[in-house]
């Protein structure tokens, strides 16, 4: 399950009461039966930045009063509460950011918040439901947007909330997670990034587990400063955790005003288990199942590694993956067979066959993969298939010994672009041919791998998948990764239980059991006699078979839960709730619902079960809400199609009212034409890249294209009408460094003025304001929005462009993201304006002169320097050029890699066909009218 991660941006007038919706979702777009399409879904990208900077109460001027977060663990379920109260000590009004940072399997169950003594509380709602509230309070004039961000192991909630100065604002979140077992340890994350120096800073975890507990830690993961600080106080069966510092214990240094606390507060620790036949508890009507058994000799393994070695491997990707790999086959033991397949646009198996984990072998193999250079394309197809045919063959040779366990370790960091590239034509055919008795695990490298593809083909084939990390630790990860697999004890693990005692049971028959894990099954329990439920795991270890019985008091356990005072009232009923939600899920993310019957019916069961116990879910949302005598006022928020990642929308001050537009606002059409069609994509003017105008002629019915070399710095002016008031002015910024002897400049911002509205629309690669007057309101690429201010409408769509329309002219702004750390490349925007925007015949710019458009003839095509090129006369404005036939890009439809426009293109920064030189169009600010040339 991929929990959706939350920003919901809040905007308060004065003190309104008002409501909003936070809102799951799946890793890509819902169809309309609330289920994930079949075919290659949403690639998920990643990105490292968002990391950077978080802090969990942001604004300026703000007193932190308390920073607390507490919870309560019971029987390997947590509930996680994080408070927090904040007082606007500023003079005016201001924004307010409250953001916590989760793990990616919890559900957020609740969120409330106080805001001057007005209180307001969340509920779980089917979102067809919330999504029609949502609707009505837009025709209200209130909403508000909300997006996911993701990090390595973390989603990140994200509130901000506009108040008046003196402003109290209380807030809290609850979420809830089961603790998964990893080598023998339960690890509880805490994110505590307070940003500032808060009088009350306390963490307080709770820990209960009727069996006892075997030993509990803290890892000093916060820094030494913070060595000592940490106290853990427990019994055989109960454990509290409290980080409890002082404000000069805080501070970074002794006269610091900086907060050291910045980082993750980790809790590890196991239970006690009295024998291999593992713990059985019933509580609140419910049963779980704890199974982990140990001191079992391990089963042996038949392992192929399939090792992607295209060009993208190259360097540090595939120095750590050779690094890894020599450490994972230094563990491979006489009983273990494997052998290596590599690929790029071919496919090499480094032996034919399954050979010993003999440690001549292992040398061979060791030195193979030294020697491998990466380079050409990536056939994952055929490497699959090869890999699963090696493993079939060994089983007809009769090398697979009956009891062992047979898996498919791959290795890879991006797309298929060799062979067939069809990613569900991928999948289907490695499930067609994969034995039942094989597991496919597959490890996906670097930020930009398609994850999604990995983890489902991994989970179609009994298997799991987990992303590495492409930084200096990531030879760590590899082997931490292996080091959970490479221990089989068990196979064909199944959990039964005596008579009609139990009903809604969660998956109870495994295919294998891994050292230092857990396997958990979940139920209700039925109206039974007796006062005792037995429960049965059979299951094949190296040598024998095994079936175990354990039993559990109906009433023990309550009566054990009545004397505690901080473990979790009705744990059982939300885990067991907690596991199934994850499971039917997982089941339709691994297409196993075959209809459409089957997956409404899927989704039925996942809306009543999120709703009855307060899980938001892709289908469910979470409406926080007032009560008012009047009739509480709505503020809602909504989630956006793409959930990448995002960031904070913000408000601006109350004395300027910002509404977002009760319907969907008149975005024109060619903003994101339907259907790709190049006469479409000839209908407006674009300015891309470094930068490339392309100027549309409707009556010419031709594009002309022409560069300009300016220098950093510079605001060029793109439209100024000054009977109108209109101006759309650039200013560019350059890249990090030269390229061939040329700083390429790009735009960075651009500047939409309306005179008439007194309005000015900033876009810049890091945010959106809005300005009038004094007021600035700002928003951020993360969060998707539509908003009205006067005659001006804007409509945000996270991360990818905005749409500013000012009565009949519309500009559109499109973001373009580069590699944080990429050497040269920057952030940069493309404008797009439809060549019938209706100006004044006053306007000009270097787009804005178009709008009369001049007379041109394009004459003597003839052979250019390039055969592709063509070469030609123009005629235009008395002046006649040497223009050449090329194409630039128009990105509206495909982000990546964009559509190609086919013009002629003017040299010389446009000479000739410009008026003047293009240094006259350098103006001195962002909302410059152009002086007359």
């Amino acid at each position: 399950m991929k929990l959706t991660a939350l920003l919901v941006s809040l905007l308060l007038v004065q003190s309104q009461a008002f409501e909003f919706v936070i809102d799951g979702e799946w890793e890509g777009e819902m169809s309309e039966d609330h289920l994930p399409e079949s075919g290659r879904h949403r690639r998920s990208i990643l990105a490292r930045e968002e990391e950077e900077d978080f802090e969990t109460i942001q604004g300026y001027d703000i007193t932190v009063k308390s920073y607390k977060v507490e919870s309560r663990i019971t029987s390997r379920y947590s509930q996680t509460t994080v408070r927090s109260s904040v007082v606007n000590s500023g003079n005016g009004p201001q924004s307010i950011g409250f953001n916590v940072q989760i793990p990616k399997r919890a559900f957020i169950s609740n969120f409330t918040m106080n805001v001057n003594g007005i209180t307001f509380i969340g509920s779980v709602k089917e979102k067809t439901v919330a999504r029609r509230l949502y609707a009505q309070a837009r025709a209200r004039g209130k909403a508000a947007g909300i997006v996911r961000t993701n990090s390595q192991e973390m989603e990140t909630f994200k509130t901000e909330v506009h108040v008046p100065a003196g402003s109290k604002v209380d807030f809290e979140l609850h979420y809830q997670e089961m603790m998964q077992r990893r080598q023998g340890i339960y690890t509880h994350t805490l994110h505590l990034q307070p940003g500032r120096l808060v009088p009350l800073l306390q963490v307080d975890v709770y820990i209960y587990e009727p069996k006892g507990i075997k030993f509990v830690q803290t890892p000093n993961t916060l820094g030494e400063q913070f060595a000592g600080l940490t106290k853990i106080v427990r019994t055989d069966s109960k454990a509290h955790v409290v980080f409890h510092p002082s404000l000069l214990q805080q501070r970074k240094c002794a006269n610091c005003t900086e907060s050291a606390v910045d980082g993750v507060f980790t809790i590890q620790y196991d239970v006690e288990r009295e024998s291999n036949g593992g713990e059985l508890q019933v509580s609140d009507g419910h049963f779980l199942h704890f199974f982990a058994p140990s001191n079992l000799s391990p089963l042996s393994k038949n392992i192929v590694f399939v090792i992607d070695v295209s060009g993208s491997m190259w360097g540090l990707k595939m120095k750590q993956t050779v690094e890894a790999m020599k450490a994972i086959l230094d563990g491979l033991t006489m009983e273990d067979f494997f052998s290596i397949i590599d690929f790029n646009h071919n496919v090499r198996c480094w032996k034919d066959e399954l050979v010993t984990g003999a440690s001549i072998n292992v040398g061979e193999a060791k030195e193979y993969i030294q020697n491998i250079k990466p380079n050409g394309g990536t056939n994952i197809n055929e490497a699959l298939l090869k890999a699963v045919q090696m493993l079939l063959k060994a089983q007809s040779q009769g090398m697979i010994e009956p009891r062992s366990i047979s898996m498919i370790i791959l290795v890879s960091d991006g797309d298929p672009t060799v062979g067939e590239i069809k990613l569900s034509a991928i999948q289907k055919n490695v499930k067609q041919l994969m034995h039942k008795e094989f597991s496919l695990y597959s490890l996906g490298i670097g930020f930009d791998v398609d994850f999604d593809f990995l983890e489902r083909i991994a989970m179609e084939n009994r298997g799991m998948a987990q992303r590495i990390y492409a930084d200096s630790e990531a030879s760590t990860q590899m082997k931490q990764f292996y080091s959970q697999i490479s221990s089989p004890l068990l196979r064909t693990i199944s959990v039964h239980f005596t008579g009609d005692t139990v009903a809604n049971i969660t998956q109870n028959q495994f295919d294998k059991f891994f050292d230092g894990t857990e396997l958990v099954v979940a139920g209700k329990l039925k109206d039974m006699a007796s006062n005792m439920l037995h429960a049965y795991t059979t299951a094949s270890t190296a040598t024998m078979d095994l079936k175990i019985e354990t039993e559990a008091d109906l009433q023990e356990l309550d009566d054990l839960l009545s004397q505690q005072q901080h473990s979790f009232a009705g744990f059982a009923r939300q885990m067991w709730a907690y596991i199934t939600v994850n499971q039917l899920l997982s089941s339709v993310r691994r297409s196993m619902a075959r209809t459409i019957g089957k997956k409404r019916k899927i989704t039925q069961q996942i809306l009543m079960l999120a709703v009855e116990h307060q899980f938001v879910t892709p289908l469910t949302a979470l409406l926080v809400e007032s009560s008012d005598t009047d009739g509480p006022e709505r503020l809602l928020a909504d989630s956006p199609k793409d959930p990448k990642q995002g960031c904070c929308p913000g408000a601006g001050p109350s004395t300027s009212k910002i509404t977002f537009v009760n319907s969907k606002p008149s975005i024109p059409s060619w903003v994101t034409p339907v259907t790709p069609s190049p006469s479409e994509a000839k209908t407006i003017h674009v300015v891309e890249n470094d930068p490339h105008f392309i100027v549309h002629l409707p009556k010419s019915g031709m594009d002309v294209c022409f560069n300009v070399d300016s220098k950093p710095g510079h605001v060029l002016s793109l439209v100024s009408d000054p009977d109108a008031g209109i101006v759309v002015n650039g200013q560019l910024v350059g890249s990090k460094k030269m390229k061939n002897d040329k700083l390429n400049t790009y735009f960075g911002t651009i500047s939409v003025y309306s005179r008439a509205a007194g309005v000015k629309v900033v876009v810049s690669t890091n945010s959106i304001s809005l300005m009038e007057g004094r007021n600035n309101h700002s928003f951020s690429w993360g969060g998707t929005a539509e908003l009205s201010l006067h005659r001006v409408k804007v409509a945000i769509e996270k991360e990818q462009k905005v749409t500013v329309v000012i009565d009949k002219i519309s500009v559109m702004v499109m973001l373009h993201r580069v590699w944080k750390k990429h050497p040269i490349n920057v952030d940069f925007l493309g404008i797009y304006m439809p060549s019938d925007n209706q100006y004044s015949a006053q306007v000009h710019g270097l787009i804005g002169q178009f709008a009369i458009e001049p007379e041109v003839k394009v004459f003597d095509v003839r052979e250019g320097t390039e055969p592709e090129k063509k070469a030609a006369t123009m005629e235009v404005k008395g002046n006649k050029l040497t223009v050449t036939r090329g194409w630039q890009k128009d990105y509206r439809q495909d982000r990546k890699y964009g559509s190609d426009v086919y013009c002629w293109f003017v040299h010389n920064s446009g000479k000739g066909f410009i008026d003047g030189h293009y240094t006259s169009y350098i103006v001195s600010e962002l909302d410059s009218f152009l002086p007359p040339l």
